[in-house]
Protein backbone atom coordinates (compact mmCIF):
# COMPACT_ATOMS: atom_id res chain seq x y z
CA UNK A 1 0.00 0.00 0.00
CA UNK A 2 1.43 3.63 -0.71
CA UNK A 3 1.77 6.29 1.75
CA UNK A 4 0.31 9.24 1.97
CA UNK A 5 3.32 11.11 0.19
CA UNK A 6 3.67 8.22 -2.14
CA UNK A 7 0.36 8.78 -3.70
CA UNK A 8 0.84 12.52 -3.37
CA UNK A 9 3.72 12.40 -5.41
CA UNK A 10 2.21 9.99 -8.38
CA UNK A 11 -0.65 12.40 -8.74
CA UNK A 12 -0.42 13.74 -12.45
CA UNK A 13 -1.20 17.47 -11.21
CA UNK A 14 3.11 18.17 -10.61
CA UNK A 15 4.89 20.07 -12.76
CA UNK A 16 8.73 19.41 -13.00
CA UNK A 17 10.79 18.51 -9.35
CA UNK A 18 8.61 18.56 -6.43
CA UNK A 19 9.37 18.68 -2.56
CA UNK A 20 6.96 17.59 0.17
CA UNK A 21 7.27 19.02 3.46
CA UNK A 22 4.80 17.68 6.76
CA UNK A 23 2.47 20.13 8.33
CA UNK A 24 1.39 19.46 11.01
CA UNK A 25 -2.02 20.48 13.13
CA UNK A 26 -4.35 17.85 11.25
CA UNK A 27 -6.51 15.35 13.87
CA UNK A 28 -7.92 13.31 10.70
CA UNK A 29 -5.53 13.82 8.36
CA UNK A 30 -2.24 14.30 6.65
CA UNK A 31 -1.29 17.33 5.09
CA UNK A 32 1.70 18.11 3.60
CA UNK A 33 3.40 21.89 2.28
CA UNK A 34 4.59 20.88 -2.01
CA UNK A 35 6.50 22.81 -3.99
CA UNK A 36 6.80 22.18 -7.57
CA UNK A 37 7.82 24.33 -10.96
CA UNK A 38 4.53 26.43 -10.74
CA UNK A 39 4.48 27.06 -7.16
CA UNK A 40 3.41 26.50 -3.63
CA UNK A 41 0.89 24.26 -2.69
CA UNK A 42 -0.94 22.20 0.51
CA UNK A 43 -1.97 18.65 -0.31
CA UNK A 44 -4.46 16.77 2.50
CA UNK A 45 -4.43 13.32 2.38
CA UNK A 46 -7.66 11.41 3.76
CA UNK A 47 -10.93 9.27 2.65
CA UNK A 48 -13.88 9.71 4.00
CA UNK A 49 -14.35 8.79 8.12
CA UNK A 50 -17.63 7.34 8.36
CA UNK A 51 -17.54 7.07 11.95
CA UNK A 52 -17.18 11.03 11.66
CA UNK A 53 -19.39 12.04 9.43
CA UNK A 54 -16.57 13.22 6.92
CA UNK A 55 -17.39 13.00 3.30
CA UNK A 56 -14.56 14.34 1.46
CA UNK A 57 -16.68 15.01 -1.70
CA UNK A 58 -18.74 17.57 0.37
CA UNK A 59 -15.69 18.83 1.54
CA UNK A 60 -14.46 19.73 -1.81
CA UNK A 61 -17.24 21.28 -2.93
CA UNK A 62 -17.75 23.62 0.29
CA UNK A 63 -13.85 24.21 -0.26
CA UNK A 64 -14.61 25.57 -3.94
CA UNK A 65 -17.52 27.87 -3.05
CA UNK A 66 -15.26 29.25 -0.52
CA UNK A 67 -12.51 29.70 -2.77
CA UNK A 68 -15.06 31.17 -5.52
CA UNK A 69 -16.11 33.46 -2.57
CA UNK A 70 -12.64 34.48 -1.73
CA UNK A 71 -13.00 33.11 1.74
CA UNK A 72 -10.52 29.61 1.28
CA UNK A 73 -7.65 28.96 -1.27
CA UNK A 74 -8.36 27.73 -4.47
CA UNK A 75 -8.75 23.89 -4.89
CA UNK A 76 -6.57 22.72 -7.59
CA UNK A 77 -7.60 19.24 -7.39
CA UNK A 78 -9.43 16.58 -5.67
CA UNK A 79 -9.65 12.33 -5.86
CA UNK A 80 -8.31 8.92 -5.11
CA UNK A 81 -8.11 10.62 -1.43
CA UNK A 82 -6.21 14.27 -2.26
CA UNK A 83 -7.16 17.77 -2.43
CA UNK A 84 -4.55 20.21 -3.62
CA UNK A 85 -5.12 24.02 -2.43
CA UNK A 86 -2.57 27.07 -2.86
CA UNK A 87 -0.94 27.45 0.33
CA UNK A 88 -0.93 30.84 1.74
CA UNK A 89 1.89 32.21 2.68
CA UNK A 90 0.95 33.85 6.47
CA UNK A 91 0.53 33.71 10.20
CA UNK A 92 -1.86 30.64 11.23
CA UNK A 93 -3.33 32.00 14.14
CA UNK A 94 -3.35 30.63 17.48
CA UNK A 95 -6.77 31.20 20.28
CA UNK A 96 -5.19 35.09 21.37
CA UNK A 97 -4.70 35.99 17.96
CA UNK A 98 -8.58 35.03 17.23
CA UNK A 99 -9.56 36.82 19.88
CA UNK A 100 -7.58 39.76 19.38
CA UNK A 101 -8.54 39.84 15.30
CA UNK A 102 -11.98 38.63 16.31
CA UNK A 103 -14.37 41.26 14.28
CA UNK A 104 -12.29 39.81 11.46
CA UNK A 105 -12.80 36.61 12.43
CA UNK A 106 -16.42 37.08 12.83
CA UNK A 107 -16.65 39.04 9.38
CA UNK A 108 -15.64 36.16 7.20
CA UNK A 109 -17.74 33.59 9.49
CA UNK A 110 -20.63 36.20 8.78
CA UNK A 111 -19.83 35.88 4.54
CA UNK A 112 -20.07 31.94 5.10
CA UNK A 113 -23.44 32.11 6.85
CA UNK A 114 -24.69 34.42 4.81
CA UNK A 115 -23.19 33.99 0.72
CA UNK A 116 -22.18 30.32 0.58
CA UNK A 117 -25.69 28.62 0.17
CA UNK A 118 -26.49 30.49 -2.97
CA UNK A 119 -23.67 28.61 -4.69
CA UNK A 120 -23.35 25.53 -3.31
CA UNK A 121 -24.68 22.41 -5.80
CA UNK A 122 -25.37 18.77 -5.23
CA UNK A 123 -26.57 17.47 -1.97
CA UNK A 124 -27.74 19.73 0.67
CA UNK A 125 -25.43 17.79 3.89
CA UNK A 126 -26.09 18.51 7.35
CA UNK A 127 -24.08 18.89 10.29
CA UNK A 128 -26.53 18.37 13.35
CA UNK A 129 -24.83 18.37 16.28
CA UNK A 130 -27.09 16.50 18.53
CA UNK A 131 -27.73 14.25 15.76
CA UNK A 132 -23.45 13.85 15.77
CA UNK A 133 -23.79 13.45 19.42
CA UNK A 134 -26.64 10.31 19.25
CA UNK A 135 -24.92 8.51 16.88
CA UNK A 136 -21.33 9.01 18.66
CA UNK A 137 -23.18 7.57 21.64
CA UNK A 138 -24.18 5.02 19.55
CA UNK A 139 -21.21 3.83 18.32
CA UNK A 140 -19.55 3.74 21.67
CA UNK A 141 -22.30 1.94 23.45
CA UNK A 142 -21.56 -0.55 20.96
CA UNK A 143 -18.09 -0.82 22.10
CA UNK A 144 -16.43 -2.81 24.81
CA UNK A 145 -14.15 0.18 25.94
CA UNK A 146 -17.78 2.40 26.07
CA UNK A 147 -16.80 4.90 28.40
CA UNK A 148 -18.27 4.76 31.89
CA UNK A 149 -19.74 8.84 32.19
CA UNK A 150 -21.21 8.33 28.53
CA UNK A 151 -24.95 8.14 29.83
CA UNK A 152 -24.66 11.22 31.70
CA UNK A 153 -23.32 13.07 28.89
CA UNK A 154 -26.16 12.21 26.54
CA UNK A 155 -28.44 13.39 29.33
CA UNK A 156 -26.77 16.39 29.83
CA UNK A 157 -27.32 16.74 25.74
CA UNK A 158 -30.65 16.28 25.58
CA UNK A 159 -30.96 19.26 28.03
CA UNK A 160 -29.09 21.21 26.24
CA UNK A 161 -30.71 20.29 23.15
CA UNK A 162 -33.61 21.79 24.36
CA UNK A 163 -32.53 24.74 25.75
CA UNK A 164 -31.35 25.50 22.56
CA UNK A 165 -34.32 26.93 21.14
CA UNK A 166 -35.05 27.01 17.52
CA UNK A 167 -32.19 26.80 14.74
CA UNK A 168 -31.14 29.13 12.41
CA UNK A 169 -30.38 26.80 9.46
CA UNK A 170 -27.41 27.99 6.58
CA UNK A 171 -24.20 26.98 5.30
CA UNK A 172 -21.68 26.51 8.45
CA UNK A 173 -18.23 25.52 9.13
CA UNK A 174 -18.51 23.51 11.83
CA UNK A 175 -15.00 23.71 13.15
CA UNK A 176 -14.09 27.20 13.98
CA UNK A 177 -10.83 26.58 15.95
CA UNK A 178 -7.84 29.42 15.42
CA UNK A 179 -5.74 27.38 13.66
CA UNK A 180 -8.42 27.66 11.02
CA UNK A 181 -7.71 30.80 10.09
CA UNK A 182 -4.69 32.28 8.33
CA UNK A 183 -3.52 35.89 8.08
CA UNK A 184 -1.58 37.16 5.18
CA UNK A 185 -0.95 40.55 5.88
CA UNK A 186 -3.40 41.75 3.81
CA UNK A 187 -7.28 39.56 4.79
CA UNK A 188 -7.70 36.91 6.55
CA UNK A 189 -8.67 33.30 5.04
CA UNK A 190 -10.67 30.29 6.37
CA UNK A 191 -9.53 27.03 5.90
CA UNK A 192 -10.32 23.26 6.11
CA UNK A 193 -14.01 22.43 5.37
CA UNK A 194 -14.07 18.93 6.34
CA UNK A 195 -16.89 19.24 8.67
CA UNK A 196 -18.57 22.53 6.64
CA UNK A 197 -22.91 21.36 6.05
CA UNK A 198 -26.01 23.20 6.40
CA UNK A 199 -26.00 23.22 10.03
CA UNK A 200 -27.11 26.13 12.99
CA UNK A 201 -25.26 29.77 12.98
CA UNK A 202 -25.79 29.21 17.04
CA UNK A 203 -22.92 26.27 16.65
CA UNK A 204 -20.54 28.01 14.77
CA UNK A 205 -20.54 30.70 17.28
CA UNK A 206 -20.37 28.82 20.37
CA UNK A 207 -17.68 26.61 18.44
CA UNK A 208 -15.94 29.41 17.82
CA UNK A 209 -15.74 30.21 21.30
CA UNK A 210 -15.60 26.79 23.01
CA UNK A 211 -12.43 25.77 21.20
CA UNK A 212 -10.61 28.49 21.89
CA UNK A 213 -11.56 28.58 25.26
CA UNK A 214 -13.03 32.19 25.34
CA UNK A 215 -13.97 34.71 29.05
CA UNK A 216 -17.25 36.09 28.90
CA UNK A 217 -16.66 39.16 28.05
CA UNK A 218 -14.95 37.71 24.92
CA UNK A 219 -18.03 35.89 24.22
CA UNK A 220 -19.80 39.59 25.22
CA UNK A 221 -17.65 40.99 22.06
CA UNK A 222 -18.34 37.59 19.65
CA UNK A 223 -21.77 37.72 19.99
CA UNK A 224 -22.48 41.57 20.01
CA UNK A 225 -19.95 41.57 16.62
CA UNK A 226 -22.14 39.07 14.58
CA UNK A 227 -25.40 40.49 16.14
CA UNK A 228 -24.77 43.70 15.37
CA UNK A 229 -26.28 44.66 18.52
CA UNK A 230 -26.15 43.46 22.37
CA UNK A 231 -27.43 39.96 22.74
CA UNK A 232 -31.03 39.16 24.51
CA UNK A 233 -31.03 36.72 27.21
CA UNK A 234 -33.00 34.30 24.61
CA UNK A 235 -29.68 34.66 22.65
CA UNK A 236 -27.45 34.03 25.17
CA UNK A 237 -29.44 30.99 26.04
CA UNK A 238 -28.90 29.34 23.06
CA UNK A 239 -25.22 30.35 22.42
CA UNK A 240 -24.61 29.08 26.09
CA UNK A 241 -25.99 25.68 25.36
CA UNK A 242 -24.55 25.29 22.07
CA UNK A 243 -21.00 26.49 23.52
CA UNK A 244 -21.53 23.53 25.84
CA UNK A 245 -22.63 21.41 22.92
CA UNK A 246 -19.60 22.10 21.14
CA UNK A 247 -17.11 20.99 23.93
CA UNK A 248 -19.39 18.15 24.64
CA UNK A 249 -18.95 17.80 20.77
CA UNK A 250 -15.33 17.81 20.27
CA UNK A 251 -15.23 14.90 23.86
CA UNK A 252 -17.28 12.22 22.25
CA UNK A 253 -15.17 12.90 18.38
CA UNK A 254 -11.92 12.15 20.90
CA UNK A 255 -13.70 9.37 22.66
CA UNK A 256 -14.66 7.76 19.02
CA UNK A 257 -11.35 8.74 17.68
CA UNK A 258 -9.54 6.79 20.12
CA UNK A 259 -11.43 3.56 19.01
CA UNK A 260 -11.06 4.10 15.26
CA UNK A 261 -8.78 6.21 14.01
CA UNK A 262 -4.67 5.07 13.67
CA UNK A 263 -2.79 8.44 13.26
CA UNK A 264 0.30 9.04 15.35
CA UNK A 265 -1.83 11.11 17.76
CA UNK A 266 -2.36 10.84 21.46
CA UNK A 267 -6.92 10.90 21.32
CA UNK A 268 -6.74 10.09 25.11
CA UNK A 269 -5.29 13.15 25.85
CA UNK A 270 -7.32 15.09 23.25
CA UNK A 271 -10.50 13.39 24.84
CA UNK A 272 -9.29 14.51 28.57
CA UNK A 273 -8.60 18.42 27.55
CA UNK A 274 -12.00 18.90 25.99
CA UNK A 275 -13.92 16.85 28.67
CA UNK A 276 -12.53 18.97 30.96
CA UNK A 277 -13.59 21.93 28.98
CA UNK A 278 -16.72 20.61 28.53
CA UNK A 279 -17.01 20.61 32.37
CA UNK A 280 -15.43 23.95 32.96
CA UNK A 281 -18.67 25.08 30.35
CA UNK A 282 -21.73 23.07 31.44
CA UNK A 283 -20.59 24.03 35.40
CA UNK A 284 -21.10 27.68 33.95
CA UNK A 285 -24.05 27.28 32.14
CA UNK A 286 -25.99 25.69 35.32
CA UNK A 287 -25.11 28.34 37.54
CA UNK A 288 -26.50 30.55 35.09
CA UNK A 289 -29.89 28.31 34.53
CA UNK A 290 -30.17 25.83 36.48
CA UNK A 291 -29.72 27.51 40.51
Amino acid sequence: MLTAEEHIVELPFWSGRIKLEPLSGGLSNESFIVTDGRGKYVARYGHDIAVHHVVRTREAELSRVAADLGISPRLHFSGDGVMIFDFIEGHTFGADDLKTNLERGVDIVKRVHTEMHQKVRGPGYLFWVWHVLRDYAHLLRQSEMSPPDLERLMAIAAVLEKDAGEPRICICHSDLLAANFVDDGHKLWLIDWEYGAFGNVWFDMGNMAAISDFDRQEETQLLESYLGHPATEIAWRRFDAMRCAANLRETLWGMVSEQHLELDIDYQAYTAEQLAGFEKSYTGYLQRYRD
